[in-house]
């Protein structure tokens, strides 16, 4: 028998993706803020008993990164308390749940790729909401999948890809941070992930078994690596060479020309912000790989594909 899906965040970056693809697994109910405000512990419990799913993917957070250090309290809430709520009850009905985390979780110190087992070092509210809601996932019991992943951008919603377009019809020079190294990640080929690793579970006549051996925390970014600098200058790339036809370009530019000739490289102390982020945020994905044999495409890959003019949620 399919699982009932409840999805969170059905508005959210990765919340669009997810709500095209789950349905090849089983019936899917998607919520947003309006029908479930994660800041209130009692509706969530109450959605999750009414509903009463097989599984919960929790694609909803609060990740305005620099507005946290300011309103700490609504970030717990919704980064912490919340998914403490959802495994309380999934562990309670025999649900899963799969939640997303982020590399904020680690300081930035490293220089190679941080494993699932490196030790977190949050610099940040925002990291430091973060890994309380992982640690309260794993503390409940539940059965779970939480999945890291890092500068998740979209054809859609706020995110640096969107930013850099709309500046770009509107600045002759760019100035971007040169010395934060990461891997930007589509949130369709996150989605894409997730799902492969889900029926992978779930199309296992021993579920019970499938979801005990698997569950834990996995790294699940881009391959490759570079800054947001190059990232900039790529996206720019890809806007000249594409067709530009696509409706999500033409809202993210509004229909107006790139007028960006040049991108500078400044350093992190030029361009001072209320939260500190990773210098280096690099995950590695040998789990991932390991445990499901996924392999996510190289960030470049990745964004050739996100200016391809077929829509969110085709395969």
């Amino acid at each position: 028998m399919k699982p009932k899906i409840l999805l969170t965040g059905k508005n959210g970056l990765l919340g669009d993706d997810l709500q095209q693809m789950l349905p090849r697994l089983g019936e899917v109910i998607v919520t947003d803020r309006e029908q479930c405000d994660l800041s209130r512990p009692a509706q969530i419990r109450n959605l999750i008993r009414d509903v009463h799913p097989d599984l919960i993917v929790n694609a909803a957070a609060y990740t305005a990164v620099d507005q946290a250090e300011k309103d700490e309290a609504l970030a717990c809430a919704i980064n912490s308390e919340a998914p403490a709520v959802m495994a309380e009850e999934a562990k309670k009905i025999g649900a899963a749940l799969v939640h997303y985390s982020t590399d904020y979780v680690f300081d930035g110190a490293k220089n190679s790729p941080y494993a699932e087992n490196d030790l977190p070092n949050p610099i940040s509210a925002y990291g430091r909401t973060k890994l309380a809601g992982e640690q309260a996932v794993r503390d409940s019991g539940a059965d779970h999948l939480i999945f890291r992943t890092e500068w998740v951008y979209s054809r859609r919603g706020k995110n640096f890809l969107l930013t850099i377009l709309r500046l770009a019809t509107q600045r002759e020079e760019l100035r971007i941070v040169r010395d934060q190294v990461g891997a930007p990640t589509w949130s369709r080929e996150i989605a894409r992930a997730t799902v492969k690793a889900l029926e992978q579970i779930c199309n296992r006549k021993d579920g019970t078994a499938a979801w005990s051996e698997r569950s834990g925390t996995y790294h699940m970014t881009a391959a490759g690596e570079t800054s947001w600098y190059e990232f900039t200058q790529a996206i720019l790339q890809e806007a000249a060479q594409s067709s530009n036809s696509a409706t999500w370009f033409q809202a993210a530019t509004n229909g107006k020309e790139l007028l960006t000739r040049r991108v500078i490289p400044i350093t992190t102390a030029e361009y001072p912000t209320p939260a500190r982020r990773p210098a280096h945020s690099l995950l590695s994905n040998s789990k991932l790989n390991r445990v499901f044999g996924i392999q996510l495409p190289d960030w470049r890959e990745q964004l050739h594909k996100a200016f391809s003019v077929n829509p969110p949620g085709t395969p």
